[in-house]
């Protein structure tokens, strides 16, 4: 067994409103059978998630990494860290001094995979579609500062925001501004189930069982037109009910490489082994686990008792004892390698104390011990949710202030019911949609927030938010702190980790330290058989 570390630049940097242009197509990658990869995210139709494909609902990283591969963008995150790059687009660039009009001129040629052409008016369909739709999982929040979208000629799209923003360029090479066909994705509905049409690196058919896809094979797409190089000519993604299972079928080569979600045991084991067929690549990670409150909740409606859990969790014990090397304690929303990361909860609450979050408790007025469940999603982020959540219970009942429970329920149970407010703490994974600190805070903290908080403080809303936004320099903003420090206040979430990613791949698979870049996004087109660069 080999072990590689991919050291990806630091995120740190200026997000600068610079034309960029980049050629480039698809290329090689006929050779050998199709790469099976693993995984243990699980995609199902429900009538609660009638549409999970569907970019304009779309929105957690298993979902997207199916679309990422066949919906094309008109900028796309590059291999493994940097500034968007032009992808379905020729060139992208703002061409105003205030970051409030952005301009794309498409490539020539552009098809979809059943041969259509695709024009500016495709896109502006696309990106209209889902700010009309409005789907309950808040993706179309990212398309929030676009005020219209205006054609001219075929092929040139120019974007009028409603305020500054110069993290534009990122959230165009996110699936909810991929570019669908208006002959297969309706104006005002969602596309139900598992069918996905787009102009990306593949297309994809997928095997469902019970409403569950699983298996999807992706198929070199001919008509594709981009920047990115595809070295293989099929991949199928198989999906396991758990790493377990899918840690069997590696050893057993049913299976080339497997990715989210192992667990620490597994990814221990790997480290530590010598010689074998297995190599293990550990890559820097942009993952974050919080807890997350519904703040109209009778039992956590007080922010003092939201304070006296920021005071006594022990993330260093919870990250020691569940993950050990694998993550890192977080004291923000934001990673520490973020360009504006400030440690916010460790500022504010400094080491874990119980005499602490005994006096907020007693200055409020609150009866202790408090009672209250937390909720945490069984198979999405890996087994290793369960412990975790074990470890937060037992800090906070030896505390003697806290009474808690836990509960451990299916994603597809568990999201409808956090969307529905039958939650009142519940656990959450976050991957970023792009690399910046504005990921971090405006999903959670804006309007039409994606995890239907009650949580709103004007302040944030109205004025920082738009603020960060016109803030080109990232290291060195006051909006993106003072958020960051508001949120250690109100404590309407408590970040928990920062964690590292890791594939596990047969050795005659090529390409796989970089399948994931940093933003988690799965990247198949990178990854061959047998043959290197």
């Amino acid at each position: 067994m080999n072990r590689k570390t991919l050291v990806l630049p630091a995120v740190v940097g200026l997000l600068a409103p610079v034309l960029a242009a980049c050629g480039g197509s698809a290329s090689g990658g006929d050779s050998g059978d199709a790469i099976v990869v693993g995984t243990t995210d699980q995609f199902t139709a429900s009538k609660d998630a009638p549409a999970p494909f569907d970019p304009a609902y779309a929105y957690d990283v298993g979902t997207w990494n199916v679309l990422r591969q066949t919906v094309q963008t008109l900028m796309v995150q590059p291999r493994g860290d940097g500034e968007p790059q032009p992808e379905a687009a020729e060139k992208c660039g703002f061409t105003d001094s205030g970051n409030e009009r952005y301009s794309c001129t498409l490539r020539e040629g552009l098809e979809f995979s059943n041969g259509d052409a695709i024009t500016a008016k495709d896109v502006k369909f696309s990106i209209d579609r889902a700010r009309a739709i409005k789907a309950d999982s808040g993706v179309f929040a990212l398309l929030s500062t676009i005020d219209t979208v205006e054609t001219r000629g075929d092929r040139e799209v120019i974007f009028h925001l409603n305020s500054a923003d110069a993290t534009f360029p990122f959230k165009l090479s996110t699936p909810v501004a991929g570019i669908v066909n208006p002959n297969d994705y309706e104006k005002n509905k969602l596309r139900d189930g598992f069918s996905v049409d787009g102009s990306g690196p593949y297309t994809v058919e997928t095997e469902v069982k019970d409403d569950t896809v699983v298996k999807a094979v992706f198929t070199k797409n001919s008509r594709y037109k981009g920047q990115l190089k595809v070295k293989n000519s099929k991949v199928e993604l198989r999906s396991f009910t758990d790493a377990g299972e899918m840690g069997t079928a590696l050893e057993k080569g049913d299976i080339d490489l497997m990715t989210r979600s192992m667990t620490p045991d597994q990814i221990t084991k790997l480290d530590n082994a010598s010689g074998g067929n297995v190599n293990l690549n550990e890559m820097p990670g942009l993952e974050i686990r919080y807890l997350a409150f519904n703040t109209n909740s009778a039992s956590v409606k007080s922010t003092a008792v939201r304070q006296a859990m920021a005071q006594i969790i022990n993330r260093g014990e919870l990250v020691s004892k569940v993950y050990g090397s694998q993550a890192e304690p977080l004291y923000s929303m934001v990673p520490a390698t973020i360009a504006g990361h400030a440690n916010a909860f460790i500022n504010k609450y400094g080491d874990p104390s119980v005499s602490r979050a005994q006096g907020l408790l007693s200055k409020a007025g609150i009866t202790t011990p408090v009672k209250v469940t937390l909720h945490y999603t069984t198979d999405h982020y890996g087994s290793a949710t369960e412990k975790e959540f074990e470890v937060l219970k037992a800090q906070l009942n030896k505390s003697g202030l806290f009474d808690v429970s836990i509960q451990g329920t299916t994603w597809d149970k568990f999201v409808p019911a956090e969307r529905a407010g039958k939650y009142d703490v519940w656990g959450m994974g976050w991957f970023p949609d792009f690399p910046d600190a504005d990921n971090y805070l405006a999903p959670f903290l804006d309007k039409d927030n994606f995890l239907k908080s009650p949580y709103s403080n004007s302040d944030i809303i109205k004025n920082l938010i738009p603020a960060s936004r016109r803030e080109e320099d990232r290291t060195s903003s006051k909006a993106l702190t003072t958020m960051q420090d508001i949120v250690a206040n109100d404590v309407p979430l408590i970040p928990l980790w920062q964690g590292k990613q890791y594939i596990a791949a047969r050795d005659d698979i090529t390409g796989s330290e970089w399948a994931l870049n940093s933003s988690s996004t799965l990247q198949l087109w990178e990854l061959g058989r047998g043959v290197s660069e």
